[in-house]
């Protein structure tokens, strides 16, 4: 009866967890020069999104995330970021450039 009582107050508090408590910075160098921190955050109803920072120009994107049958996708009609493993595949404007975490 003990451990079911403590397994029930686990499982309630992890449902007032705010989603974006598990949002993951994570930085990448790419072959075209550029540096980007992307932001990750885990589906809520739907699918995550990927929050993309690049140093210098300031240039933001937020991309929703799309199926994909390996990595995580995420994609929107201009650009992609295609992550998998330590590996990242960035295309803008149908350029394309490959991103490596740091």
């Amino acid at each position: 009866m003990t451990s079911r009582m403590i397994l029930g107050m686990c499982g309630v508090a992890r449902v007032f967890v705010p989603i974006e408590a598990f949002a993951k910075d994570v930085k990448y160098k790419c072959a075209d020069g550029s540096h980007l921190t992307a932001s990750f955050t885990l589906p809520g109803d739907g699918f995550g999104t990927a929050n993309l920072v690049f140093s210098g120009s300031g240039d933001t994107y937020t991309l929703p995330q799309a199926l994909s049958a390996d990595g995580g996708r995420y994609a929107d009609e201009n650009t992609e970021f295609w992550t998998k493993g330590r590996e990242a595949k960035l295309t803008r404007n149908g350029s394309s450039t490959t991103c490596q975490e740091e």
